[in-house]
């Protein structure tokens, strides 16, 4: 694996990558206590392009002190929500502002296309500081008039407080890291929360840039502090602290499990935004342009390293021919390269690991029988590139049906009748989004509520806004991301009840 500054590097990031790369503590940049950085690679080269300070416990004690003490003892805790509010909604902006600084940054560490990383992920994380920002001031309790019957001649006055959760850690993915960090700040902030940002290993760099523009729009020393390292030493230490009040974490099933057993030590809180085998309907009453365009765009878009990616694709059997020529004949024409090209429509897996894990699944569904309908490679060349892939004739026991894959490749199944369709939806262990394609919507409203899914898209898929909440049902997680119902996460009720 080389060791060079890799060649793809914009020049416009020349300057913020040449600095050192430090951890955000208490307002400050500060090199980790044990001295020790991590190479950052460059997923379309695989070259590095930056040292990354990599904390560890330590460390993760200093930032856990300075957010207390910000949350207990101000100034955080002493502003009052409407002051909140202006500094969220200065995020932002220069968010907005900064945009095709940002992209690039997304484009270069996790290897994106520059222009969705713009449109979309960019976008998306300024919407959500300015939604979040317009909470700041409403978030209310209420009165509640009580009868208690033990004490029919006494009058009471009650009513409750909704007062913020305190220290919270947060740990986010390699897959959207910018918009992926807006979740997560975003309601904290808004509530009242102090933090510990820990961002993927693979994609650091948009996460410490945004620190910058975050003391930059006027958020106080220590309310939000940025620890960039590995999942065991930092991750593992911010999910076990005895003084974090909470933890939200964003990946893998299998490490939302860990984050539960290292938060059992003093009961903290804990949300998690997990894995997804999310299905994908098609009926052979659906329009199927429209159909085919959005069964593709559900796996292909982001290189699939989507959670709620459409990865099992079911096909009413009488089109099931015709969609998956049509989705296969859209994965064959994708142009995959590096994202700042600009004919780019798909660019690299995220790192080396990734991208074995991916070729892994391939190997496994053609040994298990699944047939390649389009891609089913690598590609030879270098970087983490794998072709857009269709399987058809997949059944339900393979690995890549059962399994998060995580990576552009979807499975195609048939299916009869609308009668066994909802069972084979639900025929997995995660529960995160579904698709649902037909012109007749009462069956989409039948089997939307049939389908157990955090999210079901009908006719449409992976829209997302700031307002309405994401999360999953199953082994997909606990809580909800954006909208109202993301305030709960970090909130917690408090009745009062006094005797007049």
């Amino acid at each position: 694996m080389s060791t060079s500054v890799s060649s793809s590097v914009p020049e416009s990031l020349q300057s913020f990558l040449s600095a050192p790369k430090k951890l955000l503590i208490d307002g400050q940049w500060v090199a980790a206590g044990s001295g020790k950085t991590f190479d950052v690679y460059d997923p379309a080269t695989d070259q590095v392009i930056a040292q990354v300070a990599e904390g560890e416990s330590a460390d993760v004690d200093l930032a856990v002190s300075a957010a207390r003490k910000a949350f207990d003892d101000g100034p955080w805790s002493k502003m009052t929500a409407s002051d909140r509010s202006r500094l969220i909604w200065k995020v932002g902006e220069l968010i907005e502002e900064h945009a095709v600084e940002l992209a690039q940054l997304e484009t270069l560490d996790n290897g994106k296309p520059f222009s969705i990383a713009k449109a979309a992920d960019v976008a998306l994380a300024a919407d959500m500081f300015r939604y979040m920002a317009g909470w700041a001031t409403k978030i209310e309790g209420n009165t509640i008039p009580l009868n208690v019957p033990y004490a029919p001649d006494q009058e009471f006055h009650a009513f409750t407080l909704k007062e913020p959760i305190g220290v919270v850690g947060q740990i986010i993915p390699w897959n959207f890291p910018l918009l992926m960090a807006a979740w997560k700040l975003g309601p904290a902030l808004a509530t009242g929360c102090t933090i510990i940002l820990k961002p993927a290993e693979q994609t650091p760099l948009s996460a410490i840039r945004l620190g910058e523009l975050l003391q930059e729009a006027g958020i106080p020393d220590g309310v939000v502090n940025i620890i960039t390292g590995f999942g065991e030493t930092a991750g593992a230490a911010i999910a076990s602290h005895e003084k974090i009040d909470k933890v939200a974490f964003t990946g893998s099933t299998e490490v939302g499990k860990l984050i539960i057993n290292s938060a059992a030590g003093n009961l903290k809180k804990v949300t998690l935004e997990l894995g997804g085998k999310s299905p994908n309907v098609v009926y052979d009453d659906a329009d199927l342009d429209l159909a085919i365009a959005g069964a593709a765009d559900a796996i292909f878009f982001n290189q699939g390293q989507v959670c709620s990616a459409g990865s099992r694709l079911f096909i009413q059997k009488g089109i099931y021919d015709d969609v998956v020529a049509g989705v296969s004949e859209i994965a064959k024409n994708l142009k995959v390269g590096n994202g700042f090209h600009e004919s780019t429509q798909m660019g690299p897996l995220v790192s080396r690991e990734q991208f074995q894990r991916v070729t892994g699944y391939l190997k496994a569904g053609l040994e298990a029988g699944a047939e390649v309908s389009a891609g089913g490679a690598s590609l030879d060349r270098p970087g983490y590139f794998v072709q857009p892939t269709v399987l058809k004739n997949a059944t339900a026991e393979m690995s890549v049906v059962r399994e998060e894959i995580f990576g552009p490749v979807v499975a195609a199944m048939s299916f009869e009748n609308d009668s066994e369709i909802a069972c084979r939806a639900n025929e997995s262990a995660y529960g995160l989004a579904a698709g649902i394609w037909t012109r007749d919507i009462s069956k989409a409203h039948r089997l939307a509520k049939a389908v157990k899914a955090g999210t079901v898209w009908i006719n449409c898929y992976s829209i997302f806004d700031a307002a309405l909440p994401f999360g999953g049902y199953k082994q997909s997680g606990w809580g909800r991301e954006m909208g109202h119902a993301s305030l709960e996460n970090y909130l917690q009720t408090k009745s009062v009840c006094i005797q007049i």
